[in-house]
């Protein structure tokens, strides 16, 4: 490890550093990291498309595989050095230093775009401050022909019995002569769905189309940056004590949400079509590497937030029962939100008179326009929309403050006479985000968003966990890795040091490396619906992919140009990987 006097905090100065101040400050902070907007949309949807409840069979094996082992891998290795991605490396293996250049490069680009799902989750905050909510009706500013509102239906069967379609009420011969009764439903767009798309975003065509930025959006960005300064502006004693309130508060508004949707007519419907599995999908190594994909999104392994909130532990803090404890958190947390979600979703499909699969949408359109169409239903639905959405809130909160942590703390480890001005190093980084995200507040930034998040924080991850799985089982050595935890978290079993050994060492990177060689054979261009993103929108998502990889190769060649001169190339490299096997 990084020191070898068995006193890893004194080299460090943690007292110029920080340290959580609470006992439970890290954990909390770990759980709120770990437990995020992925939890309460993407991991629903995923199940869904891969086998409904057999989808639990490869999420478990990839947490067992992957997830755990590389998230106490990490949390260990940050406790050990009290360092921060880049410094820890710096330290630990010179020559494979950019391994924590490009854990920081992650961060700084999901960090980017993540912030603006916060933002609009302020938005339909501020929106539900009326006593109707604005998409309860299909307002003709932003509506679809197509628009279908529960409400204007109600109204219009009402009146002697008639029928609603395309926003306008026609009585029953009317309806009977054009034929309105046999017309396909699935033409019925719901009002949630046209507000989100045509007045939240008013989205154009493409991302070849950016447009003019939407000044609502860029004011609510700016909204979310400044929650995130004020809450991290002093460092781990501030962000500590806030997650206090946002890592537990979503589990209230889930649990009374969970209640409420089992309780709607069709909910049963909904429950029944998220757990019916399909063993069939279980052949198909997609289902596999999906699995993969929603532990590293859900954990965040290789991404460097780990290591950054494990650094300001406290030299023999238990990480291995903070690793079981957020990893059962996180699984359990997954599977609940499921049961919530598609509750309240068989609700809607039956409101619409549709199957549940044609109800159902991944990422934003779970969260941004299923939800707010079903709270239109529910009574007080003004309150229950912003409780929705300021959970949402804490949940994306919780992420983006581990985040940017891992960004500052970066910078604070590589010049350490900043930490006396951390707020300003902090201002810096929100002020930089801010103007970076700006370019998703225009009418194609939805396109934006969804390039990055295709490509920023996938394959890429898994090289990354793959070459710090490598470094420390193989170069530093699994076993002594193992007896230095130990110093800090005291002796274990037999049983134990082999778990770990073999996963370590064999198991989780020679799982990645099945999943990211899977994920090269099977790449498409990527697309949204039916728009297919041109070809140069590949090549920068291509470009944000490689981004963080870069540092590694960039690295070791400086590494190995400042070497002396009178050393021939293997031997630099023989020396640098001494000085990691020494340590």
């Amino acid at each position: 490890m990084p020191l070898a006097d068995g006193d890893a905090h004194s080299i460090d100065e943690p007292a110029a550093r920080g340290t959580w101040t609470g006992k439970f400050d890290f954990l909390l902070s770990l759980l709120g990291y770990s437990v995020g907007l992925g939890n309460v949309w993407r991991f629903p949807y995923m199940a869904y498309s891969n086998g409904g409840g057999a989808f639990l069979i490869p999420f478990l094996c990839m947490l067992l595989l992957v997830g755990f082992p590389l998230m106490f891998m990490e949390l260990s290795f940050g406790q050990y050095a009290s360092l921060g991605p880049i410094a820890i490396f710096e330290r630990f293996c010179p020559l494979f230093q950019g391994i924590g250049h490009g854990m920081v490069i992650v961060s700084s680009i999901v960090a980017l775009y993540y912030n603006m799902i916060i933002a609009w989750t302020l938005f339909y905050m501020f929106a539900s401050w009326t006593s109707e909510l604005p998409w309860e009706r299909c307002h003709d500013s932003w509506s679809s022909p197509h628009c279908y509102s529960y409400k204007d239906a109600d109204e219009c069967m009402a009146h002697n019995n008639s029928v609603f379609f395309n926003k306008t009420c026609y009585d029953q011969s009317t309806a009977i002569q054009l034929g309105i009764h046999a017309m396909n439903s699935s033409l019925k767009r719901s009002p949630a769905q046209d507000y989100f798309e045509n007045y939240v975003l008013s989205i154009s065509k493409g991302i070849e189309h950016m447009g003019e930025v939407r000044w609502q959006l860029a004011l609510c960005l700016l909204g979310a940056w400044i929650i995130v300064f004020l809450c991290l502006s002093k460092g781990v004693q501030s962000s500590g004590k806030v997650v206090y309130f946002t890592a537990l508060f979503p589990y209230a508004v889930l649990i009374i949400l969970f209640f409420r949707g089992v309780t709607l007519p069709g909910a049963k419907e909904g429950i029944i079509f998220y757990l019916t599995p399909d063993f069939s999908r279980l052949k198909t190594a997609k289902v596999w590497c999906d699995a993969a994909v929603q532990i590293f999104f859900s954990l965040s392994p290789a991404w460097g937030g780990l290591i950054t909130l494990a650094s300001y532990n406290k030299f023999h803090n238990d990480c291995y029962k903070d690793s079981l404890i957020v990893s059962c958190s996180n699984i359990t947390t997954s599977i609940f939100a499921g049961f919530v979600i598609f509750s309240i979703v068989g609700y809607l499909a039956k409101e619409l008179n549709k199957d549940v699969s044609e109800v159902v949408d991944e990422g934003a359109g779970l969260a941004f326009i299923v939800y707010p169409e079903v709270v239109t239903r529910l009574p007080i639905s003004p309150l229950w929309s912003f409780l929705f959405f300021f959970m949402l809130l804490t949940l994306g909160l919780d992420s983006q403050f581990a985040l940017l942590e891992t960004v500052t703390t970066a910078i604070l480890d590589r010049f350490p006479w900043l930490r006396q001005k951390k707020p300003w190093v902090v201002l810096a980084m929100c002020v930089l985000g801010y103007i970076g995200g700006l370019s998703i507040c225009t009418r194609g930034g939805f396109y934006v968003l969804q390039l990055m998040d295709n490509y920023a924080a996938s394959w890429s991850v898994f090289l990354l966990a793959i070459l710090e799985s490598v470094v420390i089982a193989w170069v530093y050595g699994a076993y002594r890795f193992m007896r230095d935890v130990q110093t800090m978290i005291g002796q274990r079993g037999v049983l134990w040091h082999r778990f770990f050994f073999v996963f370590w060492k064999f198991l989780s990177p020679a799982t990645l490396l099945f999943l990211l060689i899977f994920n090269w054979l099977q790449y498409k261009p990527m697309h949204l619906g039916a728009y297919i993103y041109p070809l140069w929108a590949d090549v920068i998502g291509w470009c944000l992919a490689i981004a963080p990889l870069t540092a590694v190769p960039i690295m070791m060649v400086k590494q190995i140009i400042g070497a002396p001169k009178e050393l021939s190339f293997t031997q630099v490299c023989y020396a640098f990987y001494k000085v990691t096997s020494s340590l």
